[in-house]
């Protein structure tokens, strides 16, 4: 093994152009608990997005390697760890016990190794390729999580999705599906509203030229108070800002919204008429846990689920491929290969 390795660090907090690929980092040690792995594939989350332009009240540890998903060969086992062995493929959960995520309070993936708390590492089954796995952690964790684990979603739900072109989006649509929703895809261009109709998504609505919320009343019938007509049954809302209220006005009467963030703004106007005459249900999922992580290895084990890949990158490219993911130009994951 080199002595020195490939990484994509951040210095300092600003825009993307404060990343650099570097290729004298010192490859790590396996301390007392810990391993080593040689990064198969990582993946780039928003998160990554305000890691790099510095978060109220996050002091990230400077300089560090950015990723937080990855996935790949054990290379080294430090003392004191037991039941893994060098050569095993594994899939690495981000959350750091005692310290924080990966990429953020500690190294990531986006290097060609990296350190790995043996409490962090998951069996990769032979059937699940480096890139699939690394999709799964932060957007398919929190998507299993929010719909599955929670059992917020059943068949013949008419479940609204916004922002359902990212990570976590592309995610809720494929296992919305999978539990036979109908699911109602938005998207902010033609193309991706296309793109998600080719993932599985029954409707998809342009929310730039289309009001979403008077779409879903105009398909589906204005929600009643007094019966369960109209209206969607799950509306997924991870955006916030001026999202809010429009998503709380198309939910059918005893609907559900369910929150796992707020990309647009975590203050939004309130309308809590909405919320007592439709006896609605609003649903909080936080980030994901190892069950999760092993659930959806199985289904994608089974061929049950495909994670969304937009494309796969090299390292050197890897910047480019975050700044698409801040401009929203991608459906799905970014991948990169070390």
């Amino acid at each position: 093994m080199s002595k020195t390795m490939k990484a994509l660090v951040l210095d300092e907090h600003g825009e993307l152009d404060r990343l650099h690929v570097v290729s004298d980092k010192p490859v790590p040690a396996a301390g007392e608990g810990h391993v080593v792995v040689r990064v198969g594939a990582s993946s780039f989350n928003y998160h990554d997005v305000f890691t790099v332009n510095g978060m109220p009240g996050i002091k990230v540890p400077l300089p560090v390697v950015i990723g937080l998903d990855l996935a790949g060969t054990v290379s080294e086992v430090g003392a004191g760890v037991e039941g893994w062995q060098v050569g095993e493929r594994v899939l690495v959960n981000p959350l750091k016990p005692g310290v924080g995520l990966m990429g953020e309070m500690t190294d990531g993936g986006m290097a060609e190794y990296a350190l790995v708390d043996a409490r962090q590492l998951i069996r990769l089954p032979d059937a699940v390729s480096f890139e699939q796995a690394a999709a799964l952690p932060v957007a398919y964790g929190t998507a299993h999580r929010m719909l599955i684990t929670h059992a917020t979603v059943k068949a013949g739900d008419r479940v609204l999705i916004l922002g359902a072109s990212g990570g976590v989006g592309t995610a809720c649509v494929i296992l919305a599906k999978l539990l036979g929703a109908e699911v109602i895809a938005c998207a902010g261009s033609e193309r991706k509203a296309e793109q998600l109709k080719a993932l599985g998504a029954d409707q998809v609505v342009n929310y730039r030229t289309t009001d979403f919320s008077k779409w879903a009343i105009g398909q589906y019938g204005k929600p009643q108070r007094r019966t369960f007509e109209g209206g969607v049954d799950v509306v997924i809302n991870f955006t916030g800002g001026d999202t809010w209220v429009p998503s709380l006005k198309c939910l059918k009467r005893g609907g559900t919204l369910l929150v796992c963030g707020a990309t647009a703004g975590y203050a939004p106007a309130e309308d809590l008429r909405y919320v007592w005459s439709f006896e609605l249900n609003i649903k909080g999922s936080n980030s994901f846990y190892e069950q999760d992580l092993a659930a959806l290895l199985d289904l994608v084990a089974t061929g049950k689920v495909d994670p969304a890949i937009d494309r796969v990158l090299p390292l050197e490219q890897a910047a480019e491929g975050l700044a698409l993911i801040r401009d929203r130009e991608v459906l799905g994951k970014v991948i990169v290969t070390p």
